[in-house]
């Protein structure tokens, strides 16, 4: 027999490395078929219910990193609330209409004008639900449970029917209309845009100065005067109808160059810099109000654009003049509503004037702007031209730039109900303070919801038309369309004369005749995804209206967390949620956005392919989220590099507890020595911390901190440091071995069950290895925290030990730099005290040479007051001195002894080992050892 076989060694099964990509697979298998997920949710039944719902992710692509931070964030905070007390259902969801797949369709070569509607439409269904299978399996390959047989998908005919019934209830309070009015247009998507849909890029635009003869200057000024407008869009100009003047500001009739202008006299300065006027005079000043009703010469055209007052205009840029043209921007379109002006609007949905623009037919807006310019100058109009950069709208699906363009729209009237909005706002518990602000501002300054698209793939507002052009959306004929879609889905809209949508018997006084037409616009996208609280949580027995948790982006206050509130107050008249999280966005390495352009982006496909989802799971709980966080392969590794060492301490803790059973073998708390005390109760101050702190407060960083320094300082670095000396070398059922692997055993089951929702395919392959009843964690509840008697003085006892246990590590690592010795079992420590120190040394009723990992019989504790050597290292309370001792090194226990070879049937084995090998195997020892 050799005689390391006499130590017990830790054993186990569990593997040093996790071959996760491979093995994760396996594990989601099984967990699959034995439907885990149903398992928890009949576990819980009857506790407290906790609805997070899930945003619908848009049905296009695999998924990218920032859909990895989402949903492996929601299933974290899913998985923990499922093993704290609470039924956590989790149904996933799916945003499956709009444009984006219309333009797969277009680029894959489907030409949506040489087939009917309805085939276009089941064309975009059938690719929208390839996608959803796609990212479906992508999500569960992340790791993440919930009820992926039965997600809620906006495309399926319960959820357009209950979408139908929420525009129905919304029409019936008066929250719906039809009107002509300016609104953002992609004349690239050729449809028009909500406020949510719209990013801003910097772009160069023209800036030109424009000279307005006066026609009628109502006896104030002359008519060889020119009103000065400035205004970066020269396209506008052919719609413009009047100049816009403020009346608190008080105007400038000046002489500049041999010509008389009016600006206002703020920015006389300004202008005569920019526009180059070498002599200026001022010839009389002229109040703003006064100038109301005047007329000047249309520029371009043969009719006169009238003079107006309005509190919009400011001096921040331009003359004081505003160039209005009704048709194309919101406070030009309010003035002239005023003032009782056309709302011209020259401009088709692709872009293109139309004849209400002579001189500009078909021509494309943006190619317009250098050609206005042109006839501008000819005129004599054009008083300066330049360029400059600045931000500008763009359709943040095309990227291209949007216009202000008046057309018939569908909206609801947010005015009516904007303050019941924000008082729901304020009853809303957002997670991180600032949300709170963001929303409410959007929500107070949005104007009213556009919600009609002029687009093909979408829900169809359920609207129909007399013959006299009367819109027809009663009651009774949006539940009968409910009904149908319901039944049918809402391709039935397409496929069916009007008159078979309309209830049977149907008559209106505007349709003598009985002919009826229906509208052909679709719904906003994001009317789509906000009526999933109706749609999804009211209809669905195991879930629960409003939800307790809203968690996306921070994008999403202008998207779902905006369109969902709008909705759900309008016909509930309370918040959708009880608690809303955002998140930041996924960057790379250095902090830039992530695009194929640049070749930055990361698949999480390769890196669960290289690394395992668990790496990308514990990534997530290691980032700040509530702002962009950044990730590259590089970052990844090093949270790899932390697996590694959560895998390698839970091996260790599972291989020295290999012969162990807790039901027989567990010391009593009570029973265990002071360090396994002390140990305990740090535990248990974990098991608080990661509840409270870290997911009852959503804060996953607290929970990867916390447990890493766990592993690190307490475990690592302290009681699995001399754990060896312990667990190795004594007697089986050694006391203090039986209360390390009480401790031991208790800290793997504990750290495992926390780190469940975080690394759950880990967790799960480290419970197969204890021995509890659950047969899987995902099953278990969390550990519950305790309070142990006199734990406060127990902790402060042992803070204050490793303080001096610090001053040892340094004296010890100072005697190995001067070569004095080797291994700290090699030194002789002689300890010189003060009282504090010494009461201390008391207190912790260990073995304390055992503690510090030196030899016990080259360890000694002077009397206080004894004098300190000179040759000592003096710390402020504690004085060492450090030697070589000069002893025998035992061959089981590595120790420097004073008594090796007393036992002369052993003769490299010191006093206490012998005793332990003579005890356990005495067949070996009569045998002899190699």
């Amino acid at each position: 027999m050799k005689m390391k076989e006499t130590l017990h060694l830790g054993k186990t099964a569990f593997p040093m490395r996790g071959n996760l990509p491979n093995r994760e697979v396996d594990w989601q298998k099984e967990w699959e078929e034995k439907d885990l997920y149903r398992l928890r949710q009949e576990k819980n039944e009857g506790k407290p219910t906790f609805v997070l719902h899930d945003g619908p992710p848009y049905a296009n692509g695999n998924i990218h990193l920032g859909h990895s931070l989402n949903k492996i964030s929601k299933d974290i905070i899913v998985r923990s609330k499922s093993m704290s007390g609470f039924r956590a259902p989790y149904v996933p969801g799916w945003d499956t209409h709009g444009l984006p797949i219309e333009q797969v369709l277009t680029n894959k070569g489907i030409k949506r004008k040489e087939m009917s509607l309805a085939e276009y439409r089941q064309k975009c269904y059938d690719y929208a639900l390839t996608q959803v299978d796609k990212q479906r399996n992508d999500f569960k390959r992340l790791g993440v449970s919930g009820d992926w047989n039965h997600p809620y998908v906006t495309l399926t005919p319960d959820y357009e029917a209950a979408e139908i019934r929420v525009f129905g209830k919304m029409a019936e309070k008066g929250y719906i209309y039809k009107g002509l009015k300016p609104i953002y247009w992609s004349p690239s998507s050729e449809s028009s845009l909500a406020e949510a849909e719209i990013e801003y890029k910097d772009v160069k635009s023209p800036s030109i100065y424009v000279a307005f003869d006066v026609v009628d200057g109502k006896g104030i000024l002359d008519t060889d005067t020119a009103l000065v407008i400035w205004t970066t869009t020269p396209w506008t100009i052919p719609a413009n109808l009047g100049i816009s003047v403020n009346p608190k500001y008080t105007y400038v009739q000046i002489e500049a160059d041999g010509r008389k202008f009016v600006v206002a006299k703020d920015l006389l300065e300004a202008v005569t810099n920019e526009i180059g006027w070498e002599s200026v005079t001022v010839l009389k000043e002229v109040a703003g109000k006064d100038m109301d009703l005047m007329t000047a010469k249309h520029p371009l055209y043969d009719r006169t654009s009238l003079v107006m007052v309005g509190d919009h205009v400011t001096l921040d840029a331009g003359t004081g003049l505003v160039h209005t043209a009704p048709g194309h921007g919101e406070d030009d379109f309010i003035i002239g509503k005023k003032y009782h002006l056309d709302i011209l609007s020259p401009i088709d949905s692709r872009g293109c004037y139309t004849d209400e623009a002579p001189g500009f037919e078909g021509l494309f807006y943006e190619k317009a702007n250098p050609i206005v310019t042109e006839k501008l100058k000819e005129t004599g109009a054009l008083l300066k031209l330049d360029f400059f950069t600045h931000s500008y709208p763009h359709d943040w699906r095309t990227k291209k730039p949007v216009i202000f363009r008046a057309t018939p729209q569908w909206f609801a009237s947010i005015d009516k109900f904007r303050q019941d909005i924000l008082d729901e706002v304020d009853k809303v518990n957002w997670i991180i303070p600032w949300g709170k602000t963001r929303l409410h501002n959007m929500i107070r300054d949005r104007g009213d919801w556009v919600i009609s698209r002029q687009r093909a793939w979408g829900v169809p507002l359920p609207v129909f038309y007399a013959e006299n052009g009367e819109a027809i959306l009663t009651p009774e004929t949006i539940e009968h369309v409910a009904q149908l879609f319901g039944e049918f889905g809402s391709n039935v809209w397409f496929e069916r004369e009007a008159k078979e949508l309309l209830p049977a018997g149907f008559t209106h006084p505007g349709s003598p005749n009985g002919q009826f037409t229906k509208e052909t616009d679709i719904m906003d996208v994001w009317f789509d995804s906000g009526s999933s609280h109706e749609a999804v949580l009211r209809q669905r027995e195991d879930l629960s209206f409003p939800a307790d948790m809203y968690l996306e982006g921070s994008d999403q206050y202008r998207g779902w967390f905006n369109s969902s509130i709008t909705t759900s107050v309008a016909i509930n008249g309370v918040a959708p949620y009880k608690a809303v999280l955002s998140q930041g966005f996924t960057l790379d390495g250095e902090g830039r956005k992530m695009s194929k352009s640049l070749g930055n982006t990361i698949l999480p496909e390769k890196v669960i392919n290289q690394m395992g989802a668990d790496i990308l799971r514990l990534w997530v709980s290691s980032v700040d989220y509530e702002s962009d966080v950044r990730v590259s392969m590089d970052i990844l590794s090093q949270v790899s590099e932390v697996y590694r060492k959560i895998r390698n301490t839970m091996r260790f803790l599972l291989a020295n507890t290999e012969d162990f059973n807790p039901e027989t073998d567990s010391v009593a708390y009570e029973d265990l020595r002071s360090v396994d005390k002390y140990m305990t109760v740090r535990l248990n101050k974990v098991v608080k911390e990661i509840r409270e702190k870290g997911y009852e407060s959503y804060n996953f960083l607290h929970i990867y901190r916390t447990v890493i320094n766990f592993l690190t300082v307490d475990l690592s670095s302290f009681y699995l440091d001399f754990a060896k000396d312990v667990v190795y070398i004594e007697a089986k059922e050694n006391h203090d071995r039986r209360c390390m692997q009480t401790v031991f055993y208790q800290t793997a089951v504990t750290l495992t069950k926390l780190l469940t929702p975080i690394i759950p395919h880990t967790a799960e392959e480290i419970w197969s290895h204890l021995k509890e009843e659950e047969a899987y964690v995902q099953l278990s509840e969390f550990p519950e925290f305790q309070e142990f008697a006199n734990q406060e003085e127990l902790l402060d006892t042992w803070v204050a030990f490793l303080e001096f246990r610090d001053k040892v590590l340094k004296a010890l690592e100072v005697a190995r730099n001067e070569k004095q010795i080797g291994k700290s079992m090699e030194a002789k420590l002689t300890v010189y005290p003060n009282e504090q120190v010494n009461a201390l040394l008391k207190a912790v009723d260990s073995n304390v040479a055992q503690l510090l990992i030196v030899s016990p019989d080259f360890f000694d504790v002077r009397p206080v007051g004894e004098e300190t050597p000179a040759n000592a290292q003096v710390f402020e309370d504690v004085a060492f001195v450090v030697e070589k001792a000069e002893g025998v090194v035992c061959e089981r226990c590595r120790q420097m002894k004073t008594h090796v070879g007393a036992h002369h049937e052993l003769p490299g084995l010191c006093d206490h080992c012998a005793e332990v090998v003579l005890a356990e195997f005495p067949d070996a020892v009569a045998e002899g050892f190699e």
